[in-house]
């Protein structure tokens, strides 16, 4: 039984009369209980099929509009139940529109010939003359993105990526649009060759070309004033607005682009933020976020990163052209009017201040400050571990996943310590004692990469490397035999097994991702030999890693605990145990006390300057304590006190649990 009719001669009559033309009538089919009435001023032309008209949409400040079709040329088109369409300067072509549209004063939405809407456009990412291009599509995760990009080493596997690109984008192109249910399109300009998700809200765009916008039901789009964007896919939650331009882009889940944020060939994943500044050849991982007119991020990989208004990189230095690429791992910051000269490499949870050229690789001192001093840098290994700033950032970004779609394209694993950083740890204690033993303990200065270590830094250095070592392994002891009644150390060995799950070896940061470096070889080995074909089944191994991430790690932490300690898996006993968590007991506490006194300087006297304006030293300290409130009731500062008793708690309840073991 077909949906759509014939128009009647009655109804010909009737849309004749209101103002409604076509080039032939016997194209025009409509849905049973169409009305007429609700069609003035609009001309027809090619096959156009009509739903009915029964809704009234209404309006801010209380205005109402019943659906239907006024001042509008459609060529081409399905439009669905309930749909108003009104004021279309140009025409609308090659679209199906879906139920419950509203589009009002628009220029012109047309599908011209073939397109993939924006699927399998080159964004020449961290080389903006290409080499590392990656080939967006609308299932483009991170993880993927981080592969195709930089495994150039495994041309197979780039050729084999590419291939599977190419599937999904011929699969899903078409000589035909469509806007999904319940959009609204009002005051746009210029739209071609776009796919419009449903719920979208489309309100002043000057130019969308080439594209696709994931919007859905859970989690809706919406696209601002005087927004330019041209060969782009947008995902779901996300928004652009206040005159951005974007070019040869994607944008992830949930990111916010505003404040005429200018970006070309850039990748923004799951809840990135740009504003005010510009992006080229950007490839920003999860909760890559730049706010300052000022701020230009270019040919760099980030995430978790939060840029300081003036950051700047250089990507070429004038000879063979911009050529030149730099990584900043995660949970990176820089400072205002940083800078950094690419080619460059800079460990997690690293604090850059300053100008930096001398090229450095430091991804194996994590938790470290980059400060420029006499035209050079100076590492302090690390120190940014008992910064409040770190731990303020590690709780915020679960918090601030703003991602509702359940369909979630990034596996984002936000923790702080994992295999990942910790054998970053292992390996800045051993190039620290490295640089010991070659320039002797009582050197006032070492040199590394170019850079300078003083002496007083290393040993801090060590310390904190240290102590970030008992918590991490002490946290996965703890974990692993939590809720457990134990009745004998066979018992507790029994529990300590990992029971064959991977995790051994090196571990990778896949942007977001934190897994095995030997599952994800796994992986490219099955893309390369074919075993793999389809967008679909890697993302699923991707979302598989990520949930089984603790059972990995803890085959990981099982394998250091044992040659960190100096113990057999074979004969670990209970007092074992009891002495690893009273050095996790002690490494928690004594940073979670750092912690609280790097808080405290916050609010020292030096910090309420400009307070208790016109007054003395009293009226500062009581302005100062009614806007920033008083330091033992600070959230931060109560929640860090929390933490260490909670923490002494749980070590001392599994000593109580296992103490009397023998």
């Amino acid at each position: 039984m077909q949906d759509h009719r014939n128009l009647t001669q009655s109804e010909i009559d009737q849309l004749e009369k209101n103002g409604c033309s076509c080039t032939d009538w016997g194209l025009v089919t409509v849905k049973e209980g169409f009305n007429p009435r609700y069609v003035r001023e609009s001309h027809f032309s090619g096959k156009v099929e009509i739903g009915i008209f029964e809704k009234i949409f209404s309006l801010p400040g209380g205005l109402q509009k019943h659906a239907g079709i006024n001042r509008a040329v459609i060529h081409n088109c399905t439009i669905g139940n309930n749909v108003m369409i009104e004021n279309v300067q140009n025409y609308i072509a090659n679209y199906t529109i879906g139920d419950n549209c509203f589009i009002q004063n628009i220029d012109v939405i047309l599908v011209d010939g073939m397109t993939t809407f924006g699927n399998g456009v080159q964004v020449n990412v961290l080389n903006e003359t290409g080499g590392r291009e990656v080939h967006i599509n609308d299932k483009l995760s991170a993880h993927f993105a981080y592969i195709y990009s930089l495994y150039r080493h495994r041309p197979k596997l780039v050729e084999r990526m590419k291939a599977i690109i190419d599937y999904y984008c011929d699969k899903h192109s078409s000589d035909r649009g469509i806007i999904e249910h319940d959009c609204k399109i009002v005051n746009v300009g210029y739209i071609k060759n776009v796919r419009i998700g449903s719920f979208c809200k489309i309100t002043g765009a000057m130019k969308l070309k080439n594209g696709s916008i994931n919007s859905n039901e859970y989690d809706p789009v919406y696209i601002g004033r005087n927004v330019i964007a041209e060969d782009f896919i947008i995902c779901s939650g996300s928004t652009i607005d206040g005159g951005s331009i974007i070019s040869r882009c994607f944008i992830g889940q949930a990111c916010h682009i505003d404040h005429g944020y200018s970006a070309s060939d850039s990748l923004f994943f799951s809840n990135c933020q740009g504003e005010n500044g510009e992006a080229c050849a950007l490839f920003a991982g999860p909760y890559t976020v730049t706010h300052h007119k000022s701020t230009l991020l270019i040919a760099g990989m980030f995430s978790f990163m939060n840029a300081g208004s003036g950051s700047n990189q250089s990507n070429h230095m004038y000879k063979l052209g911009p050529i030149h690429q730099g990584i900043i791992e995660r949970g990176a910051k820089t400072t205002s009017n940083s800078y950094v000269l690419w080619p460059a490499k800079v460990g997690p949870f690293s604090l850059i201040l300053g100008r930096h050229s001398q090229h450095a690789d430091t991804s194996n001192l994590p938790f470290s400050y980059l400060v420029e001093k006499d035209n050079g840098t100076y590492i302090a290994p690390g120190v940014n571990l008992r910064s409040v700033g770190t731990i303020r950032d590690a709780k915020k970004w679960p918090e601030r996943d703003r991602r509702k779609d359940p369909d979630r394209l990034d596996c984002i694993n936000f923790n702080l310590l994992s295999p990942y950083t910790i054998q970053k740890v292992f390996a800045g204690v051993g190039i620290l004692k490295n640089l010991q033993a070659v320039a002797g303990e009582t050197s006032e200065f070492y040199t590394f990469q170019s850079c300078v270590i003083t002496n007083s830094s290393l040993l801090r250095g060590l310390k904190l490397y240290e102590i970030i070592i008992h918590k991490f392994l002490g946290n996965s002891l703890i974990k692993r035999l939590e809720k457990t009644r134990f009745k004998s150390n066979e018992e507790i060995r029994q529990r300590l097994d990992p029971q064959g799950a991977p995790g051994l070896g090196e571990w990778v940061d896949v942007s977001g991702l934190i897994a095995p470096k030997s599952e994800i070889d796994d992986l490219l080995c099955k893309i390369e030999s074919g075993e793999i074909t389809k967008l679909k089944e890697i993302n699923h191994i991707f979302q598989q890693l990520h949930q089984d991430y603790y059972d990995n790690e803890w085959t990981w932490a099982w394998d250091k605990i044992q040659s960190f300690y100096g113990i057999k898996a074979d004969e670990i006993t209970a007092s074992d145990v009891i002495s690893i968590v009273e050095k996790w007991k002690a490494a928690v506490i004594g940073l979670d006390e750092m912690i609280y006194s790097d808080a405290k300087k916050e609010f020292s006297l030096s910090f309420k300057t400009g307070f208790g304006a016109d007054g003395n030293i009293q009226d500062r300290a009581m302005d100062f304590e009614y806007v920033r409130g008083a330091f033992d009731k600070n959230p931060f500062v109560i929640a860090t006190l929390k933490h260490i008793e909670e923490k002494r708690a749980l070590g001392d309840e599994l000593i109580e649990r296992i103490k009397n073991i023998q």
